[in-house]
């Protein structure tokens, strides 16, 4: 209120003062011009003076002036003040000094300056009278007025939207206070799970009301995964730390090294070697800092070199290559091949023996799709949003007993995501499961012009796609 009262003095002040002066310098010109008229000096103590015809007869204008000697007599004045006597100023004639002064004749204000009129004689100014010059204000005084009623209505408008805004204000930012009261008793009791009204609103507010649960609803689902995480990993660390500490004290109560013991302490440390190394992969990927090659990689090379690999694997499961295509990638050939590994070594270990086991590599649309099917115990539907979750387990005594960490769906989502691909699962329980990955292609026209179309002439050995896997 107090800056709206300083803009009306301003509003109000700084165009009439700009206006009075630009008539004050008008007036004062007309005087100027007046004076270097020729004056001559009555004997009896009036003045006569030439007037030029442009400014006797100042009949339309809104300028008027007066010539009158020392006692305001004798007075010469324009043409246009008709029938009007006497100075337009009477208190201006105040020595020798220039004044202006607003002054009203019934209904009409006018603007005048007093100017000292002198005569030379004998080489010396002799003050002989008074000119009068006068300029109408009244257009001056109704843009005055209206100044006034426009700056009053304002005020006016101001002091209603004050005191609307303070009626309104509390109403309007009650959906704030209550944004911010359950932000204080999430933070007093730690309760992620509230969530804030006005979410069926369609303004800013509503906005704000679905944004902050949107978030809370994040905070509350990592909060979650972060003490889900620390269990499983205080968990899984906790067994093998058991098994070893039963172990040794076993071997200390027979006071004799038992090589089974042994066996079990390294199988232990061996598992939480490679659990504390799934771990830091994911925490520095988490973080970003770890590093992932680009380069061009023939994926079907790739695909052969782990289906060589998966050939030694202890366990009698059949593996069929239905599908290979000429296949070429911009990545990280470890991390590719570790997610190979990670969905095959899956399926292995969810595939009874008996069971078979599909890969197949193929370019569709511009797409590199890996395809990872087995015959084993398969995933319920209520696990399946979840299977890629660090630690999270369908079965959870089989996949420990086996040395599963449940990290590698993790891992193997992970290394998708950073190539630009994804992962997908389709399973039913009794059925079985098909791991589809999905990664971007590059151009192979050069790598099949080069191999000629001949897979079996420019890899040997590899004829047989399929087969039982034996330890030989």
């Amino acid at each position: 209120m107090v800056a709206f009262i300083l803009f009306t003095m301003i509003v109000y002040y700084l165009p009439l003062s700009r206006i009075r002066a630009e008539v004050d310098r008008d007036l004062a010109a007309l005087a100027a011009e007046i004076q270097r008229l020729d004056i001559v000096r009555n004997p009896d103590g009036s003045v006569s003076i030439a007037i030029a015809p442009d400014l006797s007869t100042l009949r339309t204008a809104s300028t008027f002036f007066i010539i009158t000697d020392l006692h305001g007599g004798g007075s010469i004045r324009s043409r246009n003040l008709g029938t009007f006597v006497g100075l337009l100023d009477p208190d201006g004639l105040v020595g020798e000094t220039q004044v202006y002064h607003d002054v009203t004749h019934g209904d009409t204000s006018l603007r005048v300056v007093t100017v000292p009129l002198y005569e030379y004689t004998g080489g010396q100014q002799v003050h002989i009278g008074y000119v009068q010059v006068a300029r109408l204000f009244d257009t001056y005084e109704r843009f005055s007025r209206f100044l006034i009623l426009g700056l009053f209505v304002g005020f006016a408008g101001a002091t209603a939207s004050l005191f609307l805004a303070v009626l309104v204000t509390p109403s309007s930012f009650k959906p704030l206070e209550d944004i911010a009261d359950v932000a204080r008793q999430i933070t007093n009791a730690d309760d992620l799970s509230r969530r804030v009204p006005y979410t069926e609103r369609e303004d800013e507010v509503g906005i704000l009301a679905r944004s902050f649960n949107q978030l809370l609803e994040r905070l509350e689902n990592l909060f979650q995964t972060q003490q889900r995480l620390l269990a499983d990993v205080s968990h899984e660390l906790r067994t093998p730390l058991t098994t070893i500490r039963g172990n040794v004290d076993l071997m200390r109560r027979m006071g004799e090294v038992d090589e089974d013991s042994l066996q079990i302490i390294q199988e232990e440390a061996e598992r939480m070697t490679r659990l504390v190394g799934d771990l830091l992969l994911l925490a520095r990927a988490d973080a970003g800092s770890l590093p992932l090659e680009r380069k061009k990689i023939e994926l079907d090379g790739l695909f052969f070199e782990v289906y060589r690999q998966v050939s030694l694997i202890d366990k009698t499961v059949t593996v069929q290559m239905k599908e290979i295509d000429q296949v070429c990638v911009m990545g990280d050939p470890d991390r590719l091949k570790q997610l190979m590994w990670n969905l095959i070594g899956n399926a292995l270990k969810y595939t009874p023996a008996g069971g078979h086991i599909s890969v197949s590599l193929s370019q569709k649309d511009g797409w590199a799709c890996i395809e990872v099917s087995d015959s084993g115990i398969g995933i319920p539907p209520q696990d399946l949003p979840y299977i890629f979750e660090r630690f999270y387990r369908v079965d959870k005594a089989r996949t420990r007993h086996q040395g599963g960490s449940g990290l590698g769906l993790s891992i193997a989502r992970w290394i998708a995501q950073a190539h630009g691909g994804r992962i997908s699962v389709v399973s039913e329980v009794g059925v079985g499961s098909t791991f589809s990955v999905w990664l971007p292609a590059i151009n192979t026209h050069a790598l099949a012009a080069e191999d000629n179309g001949d897979l079996e002439a420019t890899r040997p050995g590899m004829r047989v796609l399929s087969g039982p896997f034996r330890r030989p």
